[in-house]
């Protein structure tokens, strides 16, 4: 390892390729509307380099990999250490370069063969290692930088994990189970059992209209989710969804409260149905139209529905908090 982390003019160009060239494989990658999650594991470059390794360095341990498309190792070594970094859930970052697109901070580093892996924190370099190694290995090496960093007090593991889920849940929100499904995913690599990741991928599926691979992939939670609180609500949103499929057509329903715009019975079927299409906003106001002109109406059968909407989209939600108020206000004016 003797001058593997020599700075300054390089003494040779680094191995060249012979074969076309491909982008470097993604795991938490970044992608539109997912930024937390992109900044775990992405692909650097020497323009890059400054930002993504040696400034980024300065908070939490970067481990970069050069690599190359024609390397056999390197594609070994790739995914184990991404499955790695990706189970340290931020505590590490990962930067792949090719070094092929990229020669001249592999020139400036010494990367004479590859894989090569050099690991930085607080702007310097602190480890490294040239060539494939086991993944027991790999796992010491990683759980190195973990130990150092948490030894200064850095690291961000909780914090990224955090942004990702809030990340996932503005995308649902907004309309966008695509996204969100994505993060969920992801974030359930790292960590099979993490019970708000998988709620939330079971909501994107709602969300998106697939309720049997809802049901399926909630019947098959892990044991240990048995009793989580977001693994409840999301089963109550299914519930809610199924029971909404059933109230039927929404145009015909819209059709129907439009001849009889006091027919209670028919709106809050229509609440139903906008729900289970994923129109969620549209869904409460039908209810509360209900609770504003009749709020005993079928022994409050709306208000009880309205909070199992609540329970559906979890307390912190906009659309619960602001629901909530208006629904203060109509009780209490």
């Amino acid at each position: 390892m003797k001058g593997l982390f020599s700075f300054g003019s390089a003494p040779s160009a680094g191995p060249k390729a012979s074969a076309p060239q491909a982008s470097a494989p993604k795991a938490f990658a970044a992608k539109p509307g997912n930024p937390a999650a992109g900044e775990i594991i992405k692909e650097g470059s020497d323009r890059t380099f400054m930002t993504d390794v040696m400034e980024a360095s300065r908070t939490v341990p970067v481990i970069v990999d050069f690599w190359a498309t024609w390397c056999g190792p390197c594609k070994q070594l790739g995914p184990a250490l991404e499955k790695l970094v990706l189970a340290a859930r931020g505590a590490v970052r990962l930067v792949k370069i090719d070094i092929d697109r990229n020669p001249a901070i592999a020139q400036q580093l010494r990367v004479q063969s590859i894989p090569a892996v050099y690991a930085f924190f607080q702007g310097r370099p602190v480890d490294g290692f040239v060539g494939a190694v086991p993944e027991s290995q790999l796992k010491q090496f990683v759980d190195r930088l973990v130990k150092a960093a948490k030894d200064a007090g850095a690291g961000g593991g909780g914090d990224m994990l955090e942004m990702a889920l809030e990340e996932a849940a503005q995308a649902l929100a907004h309309g966008d189970p695509g996204t969100a499904s994505a993060i969920y995913s992801e974030i359930l690599e790292a960590e099979p059992e993490h019970g708000v990741a998988y709620a939330g991928l079971a909501r994107c599926m709602i969300a998106a209209g697939e309720l049997l691979h809802a049901r399926q992939l909630l019947d098959q939670a892990p044991a240990s989710l048995a009793k989580d609180k977001d693994i409840a609500a999301a089963r109550n949103a299914l519930e809610l969804a199924e029971q909404g499929q059933s109230a039927g057509p929404i145009p015909e329903l819209m059709e129907k409260l439009a001849r009889d715009k006091d027919n209670h019975q028919i709106r809050y079927e229509l609440a139903l149905a906008l729900f289970a299409a994923g129109k969620r906003e549209a869904a409460v106001d039908e209810l509360l139209t209900i609770i504003r002109r009749d709020r005993e109406w079928n022994d409050q059968m709306a208000r009880k529905q309205l909070v199992k909407f609540f329970d559906a989209f979890g307390a912190t939600d906009p659309l619960t908090l602001s629901a909530r108020r208006r629904l203060s206000s109509i009780l209490f004016s």
